[in-house]
């Protein structure tokens, strides 16, 4: 009785282990999609360039046509960049003609929202945090009505050209844009 009690135990903790570690997997995964994150209408960004306080630009909503004006470069276009490309922008438009070895730095400090409807308690724009997944977007709606189902969930991607509802878990990823549609269950 004593060996299958310590094998019990064993077992127990090598499954343990294989959830924590896929579990950190998964979220070191979507942190590293964020730095594919690709700006657009609605974000905050501070554009910040060492020792140059002239050129600081903090929160700075980009517009529907998510573009910004910044000093010595005129109107930039940023719908669709990351925010390493956005640095790399910058800093090629300021060197030379303005700063021998610019630094620049973008941070984003508000992303921009994603939208719930359906059979949750809050219908309506919320904003988006980093490793939001359909089960967070939903409890920060409110959560699900009564007459809600868990599983005829269904999400359009802000990025997906072609606009078609998908099916979704609870555990899949949100993204900022994003429309999550929480059907009603018939039982």
């Amino acid at each position: 009785m004593r060996i299958y009690s310590i094998s019990v135990f064993f077992l127990a903790v090598a499954i343990f282990l294989a959830c924590f570690t896929g579990a950190a997997a998964h979220a070191q995964e979507r942190d590293l999609s964020l730095s594919n994150y690709k700006l657009g209408s609605g974000d905050v960004i501070t554009v910040q360039v060492l020792g140059e306080e002239d050129l600081r630009r903090a929160n700075i909503r980009l517009s529907d046509a998510a573009t910004i004006s910044y000093p010595i470069l005129g109107e930039i276009r940023l719908l669709g960049k990351t925010v390493s490309e956005l640095e790399v922008l910058i800093r090629d438009g300021l060197k030379g003609r303005y700063l021998l070895n610019p630094q620049v730095t973008v941070t984003i400090n508000e992303y921009r929202q994603f939208y719930v409807n359906g059979e949750v308690q809050k219908v309506g724009g919320i904003p988006y945090v980093p490793g939001l997944t359909v089960l967070k977007a939903i409890t920060m709606a409110g959560g699900f009505k009564e007459r809600a189902s868990k599983e005829k969930i269904f999400i359009i991607r802000e990025n997906d050209s072609s606009q078609k509802p998908q099916l979704v878990r609870l555990t899949d990823i949100v993204n900022p844009g994003d429309i999550l549609t929480v059907e009603q269950s018939f039982f």
